[in-house]
């Protein structure tokens, strides 16, 4: 009787569910920070081989090719339908005040400043994105990237240095397009289904949307490129455990690289303003 009471004073006390959900919040921010403090070293150490020979011209070109123009039907068809369902909403809400001539620079401000550059980099992320990350994780358990290193070829240089890049470059002009694109939406559904009259909704739309406009999306869409890239390239590029580590490694590049958009959003938005 003794050695029992003895054993069950030896055992250690379980923690409350209060403590354990301290702790859980505790590590989950700790492992945060020491990861987007891989990611800034990861970015330093992208700018520092991206300016030194040799240059990859040939990578960096397929890499454009890759993120830009293969992404270019899917932003123009998004922007499309993103400004005829925004126009015909605004319309709707407008014409209760018998404001209709607002819809054409209510939707053009709407997609330069936010949309066009979220919703360019949400589709860079997903086609582009996803595939970056999977043929990086891929290399890197197939020890590929080792292979690279045992060559005397700066892996950092040769597979990440244009992919960063390419996302730098080429969302921006994906958000142009994205802005083309819906504004003709809108126009399209404003002139041709909501009444309103194509020189009101052209004059409109010149009166009150600015270049300062446009150059903000652009400036949000290089940000959100090279954020995007990179965080795919670092979930890639440190991989493990096999095809199921790719996977998961995949699932969290596409979680964070939207996640880091809405986040640069407000915090660009808010720099800029």
């Amino acid at each position: 009787m003794a050695s029992e009471n003895a054993q069950k004073a030896e055992e250690p006390k379980q923690p409350s569910l209060l403590t354990q959900s301290i702790e859980g919040l505790g590590q989950g921010a700790i492992e945060t920070v020491e990861e987007v403090g891989h990611l800034v070293t990861l970015g330093v150490d992208v700018v520092r081989w991206g300016v030194r020979r040799p240059y990859r011209w040939h990578n960096l070109f397929f890499q454009l090719d890759f993120v830009g123009v293969g992404s270019v039907f899917i932003v123009l068809l998004t922007g499309l339908f993103t400004g005829m369902v925004f126009a015909n909403q605004s319309a709707r809400a407008f014409a209760m005040f018998d404001a209709q001539s607002l819809v054409g620079p209510t939707v053009a401000l709407v997609l330069t400043r936010e949309l066009a550059p979220v919703f360019s980099a949400l589709m860079v992320t997903m086609r582009a994105g996803s595939a970056m990350c999977t043929e990086l994780g891929t290399m890197r358990v197939t020890e590929q990237v080792d292979a690279l290193e045992t060559m005397a070829v700066n892996p950092i240089q040769y597979l990440l240095v244009p992919r960063v890049l390419a996302g730098l470059l080429m969302v921006p002009l994906l958000t142009l397009l994205f802005d083309t694109s819906g504004i003709f939406g809108a126009y399209v559904v404003s002139v041709g289904t909501q009444g309103v009259s194509a020189g009101t909704f052209i004059s409109r739309t010149q009166q009150w949307l600015d270049p300062i406009d446009v150059y903000e999306g652009l400036i949000k869409g290089a940000v959100f490129g090279l954020a995007v890239t990179l965080v795919c390239c670092f979930k890639g590029f440190n991989a493990t455990g096999g095809a199921k580590g790719v996977g998961k490694a995949t699932t969290e590049a596409m979680v964070t690289s939207a996640l880091s958009i809405f986040i640069l959003d407000f915090i660009v938005g808010v720099l800029l303003h």
